[in-house]
């Protein structure tokens, strides 16, 4: 009942910025609100960001605060990650998600209900 499309991946040295689309479609306002979550190589899923669709409650991981910031285009149904100061840790494939309920804490991968097929992030030193 949604699709999710993320966008704007690719190659940046470190202290870059890189900004992330995740376009979506179907029954998108069925949902409450959505994240973004990232995977390294070897790692679990972690959360990055959410935000809700009514009003901008945002959550961020912690070692992301200051750095990234997560808006959204209701009209454009499109949610957006503007990252600054990338580090070579935040290389990792990142992926946008959609939550039927809106939770007021930072978010886990088994909250979600919806999911995109990710965005490659690389940052080079």
């Amino acid at each position: 009942q949604v699709q999710l499309v993320e966008s704007g991946g690719g190659l940046v040295q470190a202290g870059g910025s890189l900004r992330l689309s995740c376009a979506a479609s179907g029954r998108i306002f069925s949902s409450s609100a959505m994240g973004w979550f990232r995977q390294a190589p070897g790692k679990e899923r972690e959360f990055v960001a959410s935000i809700s669709w009514s009003d901008p409650f945002t959550y961020y991981k912690d070692s992301v605060k200051g750095r990234f910031t997560i808006s959204r285009d209701n009209a454009k149904t499109t949610v957006y990650l503007q990252m600054n100061s990338l580090k070579p840790e935040d290389t990792a494939v990142y992926y946008c998600a959609a939550a039927l309920v809106f939770r007021f804490r930072p978010m886990s991968p088994q909250d979600m209900d919806y999911w995109g097929k990710g965005t490659l992030v690389t940052v080079s030193s």
